[in-house]
């Protein structure tokens, strides 16, 4: 199978979903449509076409899926699970068993690592077992069980073509995305991986068709930007393609197209704020970039754009000032990807205290206020901003028992090194824990200082990640080489520079996974292929180049101190920077992933790929 550079499986995009009549394992068909692209596409000076096909993806956690569960006397069920939603898991099990939600009580336990994978697999398992033995039981997958009956991301079939004028401007788009939805339930990412498909740019007009497909492997699930890696590899194999036929510079290409703020994305949304530009400038200035026609034979350099639309839920946040002098942080998000430290970070500005003075806990769905999936990069967004407020509240409640103290107006107040004090007057200055001590006695005239604070985001803040992969291929083996990698991300703003930069690295890392070496293989009935790390292949530290991490700050002005989500878009737009890298060295382009050295090889003799 060849991808978009003249193969043998170029497709017919965006014909006859299904050939006349619908097959009976057609479970969804959507339809994302404006304008004439068959019009625009005949007026295009410029057609490129490709069939792109990707492979099953399991998300490869460290710690598998594990839950315990028990039935306390007055018959609540209590679980506690390393899951990414614990309202979500509340309310699933209670459909599943038919209980009440107040007899359902879910903990989110700190996870070692899940991307999108720990989501309702084993708390049935483990609270049906419960209900039923009435003791304690905790369930925790062996690592073939993960690989045969866990949720991982699902293979898909692309099949685009895109149109553009001489002089650069895109026409149309039009085309189809096929997702396999396995047997056993309703998840697909079908829909999401189309919208995904038209890539950050201005489209004068669209027709892409989602199709998920029911199979007999088992069903999918989310994985770090789910449906993303596919869908940007390929449009930005077919941008790549459309300069080369320009003879434009694939940056300034990208540039002439990409969406601005005050744009309207392809679900018909403003987006108000976007950093795109800024990171395709950002590794456009890069001098791996300005030395790519400079490399010696069979290297290349390549560039690729990914996004990640955002992710938007309602989440809150309880802040309190304990006696001690110290805050706490309660609220129901997975302590996942170190989430906790960016809380801190922001509680600790908006009350105004030292970061060490914060402390983070995780309630249950019976102590915590509600709180939506830690996952799709709205965590940041969503419950920063729900505990950004309620430390702005818990300060204001401390500045009325000051001033009650020493009998000033709030306003007059400042606080300051751990104290407040009259502004201006630093000698009547009083301790936080003075204060914190005061209120929490027996007889104390002043109301707790706790704040809560929530958020509902009506407005999405993308993220975007622009990439530079530099490859060596050799051509006897078709092994490839990474040889470097540089990563520009914007990030709106850097909470904690370390942990962005952590998360941009394992991204690419995984982005590397998807492009190389993962692929969870099956026989014709369904069966797994394998079952463990032994026969799937992650990407070893001989296999990772020097990553380099550009932050570019475009503040998202709804998110806490202008922070968003940072976990996917690093992940999406690697493939297709390694796929363009590729094509850079050798002159071949693939349509599939991964890209192994036996398809990279076969491709070279010029033999069909499978």
């Amino acid at each position: 199978e060849r991808g978009a550079a003249g193969g043998n499986e170029r497709g017919a995009a965006g014909g006859g979903a299904t050939g006349g009549g619908k097959s009976p394992n057609l479970a969804v068909e959507q339809r994302l449509q404006r304008g004439d692209a068959a019009a625009g596409l005949a007026a295009a000076d410029h057609v490129v076409r490709g069939r792109f096909r990707t492979s099953w993806v399991h998300q490869a956690y460290i710690e598998p899926q594990s839950t315990l569960a028990w039935v306390e006397p007055d018959g609540t069920l209590v679980v506690h699970a390393s899951t990414q939603g614990a309202f979500m898991a509340r309310q699933g099990l209670a459909n599943t068993f038919g209980l009440p939600l107040e007899k359902v009580r879910v903990q989110a336990a700190p996870i070692g690592g899940a991307f999108g994978g720990k989501l309702m697999i084993a708390e049935p398992l483990a609270a049906a077992a419960a209900l039923e033995l009435r003791r304690p039981v905790r369930l925790v997958f062996s690592r073939r069980e993960e690989f045969a009956a866990a949720n991982p991301a699902p293979g898909q079939l692309i099949e685009l073509e895109l149109g553009a004028t001489q002089d650069g401007a895109l026409t149309a788009i039009r085309g189809r995305v096929i997702g396999d939805r396995g047997g056993l339930g309703d998840m697909g990412v079908e829909s999401i991986s189309t919208m995904l498909a038209a890539g950050p740019y201005r489209w004068p007009a669209h027709d892409l068709t989602a199709l998920g497909v029911t199979t007999n492997r088992v069903s999918p699930g989310a994985y770090r930007a789910p449906g993303a890696p596919p869908a940007a590899f390929a449009v930005e194999t077919l941008m790549d393609e459309l300069a080369q036929k320009l003879n434009r510079d694939p940056v300034e290409f990208r540039l002439q197209n990409v969406l601005h703020a005050g744009d309207k994305g392809l679900d018909g949304q403003e987006i108000k704020v976007f950093g795109a530009r800024e990171t395709l400038e950002a590794v456009q200035q890069h001098p791996l970039y300005a030395r790519r026609h400079e490399l010696p034979p069979d290297e290349g350099v390549g560039v690729a754009l990914g996004f990640w639309p955002g992710g938007l839920e309602p989440a809150a946040a309880i802040c309190k000032l304990d006696s001690d002098g110290r805050l706490t942080i309660v609220t129901a998000a997975a302590d996942m990807s170190g989430i906790e430290n960016a809380f801190i970070a922001i509680a600790a500005g908006a009350f105004g205290l030292p970061e060490e003075s914060v402390r983070v806990t995780t309630g249950d769905t019976a102590s915590a206020p509600y709180g939506g999936v830690a996952g799709g990069s709205k965590v940041t967004y969503t419950y920063g901003r729900a505990v950004e407020r309620a430390a702005e509240e818990a300060r204001q409640r401390l500045l009325d028992v000051a001033a009650s103290e020493l009998e000033i107006a709030p306003e007059d107040l400042e606080l300051v090194d751990g104290e407040v004090r009259p502004i201006g007057t630093p000698a009547k200055a009083i301790a936080v824990a003075d204060l914190a001590a005061k209120t929490y006695t027996f007889g104390s005239p002043h109301r707790p200082i706790e704040g809560y604070g929530s958020s509902a985001q009506v407005s999405r803040a993308p993220g975007a990640a622009a990439h530079l992969s530099h490859v060596k291929v050799d051509r006897e083996t078709g092994e490839v080489r990474l040889l470097a990698h540089v990563i520009a991300q914007d990030v709106g703003k850097a909470l904690n520079p370390a942990l962005v930069e952590g998360q941009m690295h394992g991204g690419a890392v995984q982005g590397i996974g998807w492009a190389l070496l993962e692929e969870l293989g099956h026989t014709e009935d369904g069966q797994l292929q394998g079952g463990t790390f032994a026969e799937y292949a992650l990407p070893s530290t001989d296999q990772v180049p020097p990553i380099e991490t550009l932050l570019v700050e475009v503040p998202a002005p709804d998110g806490p101190f202008g922070a968003k989500g940072v976990g996917e878009p690093p992940v999406c737009g690697v493939p297709a920077a390694i796929a363009n890298a590729i094509a850079a060295a050798t002159g071949i382009r693939l349509g599939v992933l991964p890209m192994t050295p036996a398809r990279v090889w076969a491709l070279l003799q010029d033999a069909p790929v499978v």
